[in-house]
């Protein structure tokens, strides 16, 4: 994985405790946007790590571009700002996760191992914000895109909103995982997004999933 932080003893400090893993190792770092793209498309890391607030592009920048063209490649979004501009932002760009700072190193290690076997992940303290938000403000995205996926797909996507693994998915609709991965995969090329994490935004904003629905 790839570290990118402006903040050379923040980037050494996270580099350390990933590379003190046994299952993980840190391949490169960057000290702004520009750098963490070129490591990322040259480099291919299964997870790059990225703050937010960087000299030049910046994060959420460096974020849109490395998930435009290297999708193998899952962004964690790690910074010390909880705003929420900066969160709807970066999962908008195609981050995979979102975590801030001020969590424990277990909670970060943990984070990326989520992210690089493809599930999503975001801090517990800007969850309920994000679910607020789109309470608030529903039918924000393009509903038209729902009336592209069979019923099938759509109860998918639902189940993916409320937060289940493919395995949970599988066991409730009674279906193969293999089958779910299936259907998310039509699901996200029909929406047009990149991952769950933007599938879920979908799910709420176009109301298909309310917040406290089950």
């Amino acid at each position: 994985m790839t570290v990118a932080d402006d903040q050379a003893v923040v980037r050494a400090g996270i580099a350390a405790i990933i590379d003190a893993e046994p299952d993980l190792c840190v391949v490169g770092q960057a000290a702004d946007g520009e750098a963490a793209v070129e490591l990322a498309l040259s480099l291919r890391p299964d997870v790059a790590l990225m703050d937010i607030r960087m000299p030049g592009a910046g994060g959420l920048a460096a974020t849109a571009t490395i998930t435009a063209r290297n999708p193998a490649t899952r962004v964690l979004v790690l910074t010390t700002f909880d705003l929420d501009e900066y969160l709807f932002a970066a999962l908008r760009a195609g981050a995979a996760g979102f975590l801030l700072k001020d969590a424990e190193p277990e909670r970060i290690i943990d984070a990326v191992r989520v992210v690089d076997t493809g599930a999503a992940l975001l801090d517990p303290a800007v969850t309920r914000r994000l679910i607020d938000r789109f309470a608030e403000a529903p039918d924000l995205f393009d509903t038209v895109r729902l009336d592209r996926l069979t019923p099938r797909e759509t109860e998918v996507l639902r189940q993916v909103a409320r937060g289940l693994s493919n395995t949970e998915i599988a066991a409730a609709l009674g279906i193969s995982p293999p089958t779910v991965k299936d259907h998310i995969s039509a699901v996200l090329g029909k929406l047009g997004v990149r991952n769950r994490v933007q599938a879920t935004i979908a799910a709420y904003e176009t109301g298909l999933v309310r917040p406290g629905a089950r």
